[in-house]
């Protein structure tokens, strides 16, 4: 699975970088997840990729607990991700975890490498409110952005419909991953 994500980041990163775009003034893209491609505004009409004809529905949120060592306390997270759906790459991964000693909850984006680092990433449940993510870092597999999720936001995702990732690539245009959350609510229920 390592390996596929890499070549995700590595097939996104050609995409976002291809020669042509640099010169273009930013405009949003919104990337299909399945069958489905979030809505662009009207001012300004956005290249979108039409969606494979293979595009299967997402796993949904899958949840998780281990521990380091029997005496070690157990540790939750869900995870819900966006891969391109004729080759299962990875796009972008939302992990959710409870940490043992808090119980707040924290989400953990990884998003693609070929990003425009000052801006960071946004989060926003259906047509909300945007939380803002700073990435903190970046390696070989991707970049990441981790914060404390906030209760209002929490809230709207349990009820909401979708989850909408945006982060702008290295042309300044936005990108948008659409995750749905039909089995949020239960998947987080397990682990809280």
């Amino acid at each position: 699975m390592n390996t596929s994500r890499r070549l995700a980041v590595l097939v996104v990163l050609a995409a976002l970088t291809a020669p042509g775009h640099a010169q273009q003034a930013p405009k949003s893209k919104a990337v299909p997840h399945a069958a489905q491609t979030a809505p662009a505004p009207a001012a300004t009409p956005p290249a979108e990729t039409s969606p494979p004809a293979n595009a299967a529905p997402p796993p949904g949120w899958a949840a998780r607990c281990s521990s380091a060592s029997r005496e070690a306390p157990l540790e939750c997270a869900i995870e819900q991700s966006a891969v391109l759906s004729k080759t299962g790459q990875l796009i972008v991964l939302v992990n959710i975890r409870v940490p043992s000693d808090s119980h707040a909850p924290v989400v953990l984006v990884q998003l693609p490498l070929g990003l425009n680092l000052p801006v960071g990433a946004k989060l926003q449940v259906d047509d909300g409110k945007t939380a803002d993510l700073q990435i903190q870092t970046c390696e070989a597999r991707g970049c990441y952005a981790s914060t404390p999720i906030a209760p209002d936001l929490l809230a709207a995702m349990r009820t909401g419909k979708q989850l909408k990732v945006a982060f702008q690539n290295l042309q300044k245009e936005t990108m948008t991953i659409p995750l749905p959350l039909a089995d949020f609510a239960t998947a987080y229920d397990k682990i809280k």
